[in-house]
């Protein structure tokens, strides 16, 4: 299982680092992502939304890299308080990602549609992550585990949400906001089914 979890954790590290400095060194302004948001209809106060969103790829690297941390065998049995105390830093940091994307839904590509697809997703991962938490204050571990690691894989939404939109729009030619409303639903469908196979197969190992 060490040699599975370090290619895992320098994937989860790369995306990381790609995260910070694209959002916080290449294209501060987002002025890629948001020369895609065609026929808002709501105005964008820009100066607010680039803030908002500082904070959520802020706490969403803080989620990645705690939850990765706190899935290490090695840093469990070294010490349990740290696992503890990183694991409500995991859940604060979901809770302000969670917000700081409810926020920014009503101006999702793809107008109300996609927006209702992000406050799924967001209602979920509250979910899920809630239940993980009130599976270990019963003292259920394997139950804890499980349900983290259904938590866990909404960390990479942004990521398949942005694999899949390209997928439809440079592979099969589908328009850009259509493709991206696509990405979004597609991806609560996988973020829901996956994690169930890996605790599957977890299981039968």
């Amino acid at each position: 299982m060490k040699k599975p979890y370090t290619i895992f954790a320098w994937i989860t590290f790369l995306i990381i680092l790609y995260s910070l400095v694209n959002n916080y060194l290449i294209d501060p302004e987002a002025k890629a992502f948001l020369s895609q948001k065609i026929g808002l209809k709501r105005d964008l106060n820009l100066p607010v939304w680039l803030n908002v969103m500082y904070v959520h790829v802020a706490f969403a690297c803080i989620t990645m890299a705690s939850g990765l941390l706190n899935f290490s065998n090695r840093l469990f049995e070294k010490s349990r308080k740290f696992h503890r105390t990183n694991g409500y830093i995991y859940f604060v940091s979901v809770l302000l990602v969670v917000l700081t994307s409810g926020y920014m839904a009503p101006y999702a590509t793809g107008g109300k549609i996609s927006s209702m697809g992000f406050n799924a997703l967001n209602l979920i991962w509250l979910f899920v992550t809630i239940t993980a938490l009130v599976q270990i204050k019963r003292k259920r571990i394997v139950q804890h585990r499980n349900w983290m690691i259904r938590s866990y894989a909404f960390c990479f939404t942004n990521m398949l949400i942005h694999l899949i939109t390209t997928l439809f729009h440079e592979g099969f030619g589908v328009d850009y906001a259509a493709s991206y409303t696509i990405s979004i639903y597609s991806s609560i469908v996988l973020l829901l089914i996956v994690p169930s196979f890996m605790i599957k197969a977890r299981k039968s190992s």
